[in-house]
């Protein structure tokens, strides 16, 4: 079985609000951390160089997790807060990963191997 993560980049028309509009969605955040099976990353944090941009990071334990998230009331409080909140456009993109090791090993020595 593979993890299933996704990346987005939100737009919103106002960069004035976009913090409160992050702040509006941490309960939602924290809600798909604590009640969704399988979610073992989900956040939505500004982008330090872009100021009307949010970047969104998730990390699913399977396919079959992501696909529950996506029919889940969480989900749909996620959109409609940023719809809400100025949302002009978003691109988003899902990836399967079948392989995983830290990056620093116990030489402490970053490596881009997964040996």
């Amino acid at each position: 079985m593979s993890l299933i993560a996704v990346d987005a980049i939100i737009t919103i028309a106002d960069p004035s609000k976009r913090q409160e509009l992050i702040e509006r969605t941490a309960p939602i955040q924290q809600a798909t951390r604590d009640d969704e099976p399988g979610c073992l990353i989900y956040c939505f944090a500004a982008d330090p160089c872009r100021d009307d941009i949010i970047q969104a990071y998730e990390l699913w334990e399977s396919a079959e997790d992501l696909a529950a998230h996506l029919v889940h009331p969480n989900y749909f409080a996620m959109r409609a807060t940023l719809g809400e909140g100025g949302l002009v456009g978003a691109v988003a993109n899902k990836h399967r990963i079948d392989a995983t090791a830290p990056v620093y090993g116990p030489d402490r020595v970053a490596t881009a191997s997964f040996e």
